[in-house]
């Protein structure tokens, strides 16, 4: 359904936006660099995800021709 690829495609998104905001404000805050890959691998869920949910959209529009 091309309702529920749009919503998470923007959930996604959303997701992807809170996670550099995350990011940021570790930074700003003085987070200790043995804490990074936390960000780094929440960022590359996200980013996963993402992708997914494009490839799943394009999927559906693709077999809706």
């Amino acid at each position: 359904d091309v309702c529920s690829s749009d919503l998470g495609v923007a959930v996604a998104s959303f997701f992807l936006v809170l996670d550099f905001d995350q990011i940021q404000r570790g930074v700003n805050a003085g987070v200790p660099n043995q804490e990074a890959w936390r960000a780094g691998f929440g960022l590359m869920v996200t980013i996963i995800w993402l992708y997914l949910e494009v490839l799943r959209l394009l999927s559906i529009l693709r077999n809706d021709r």
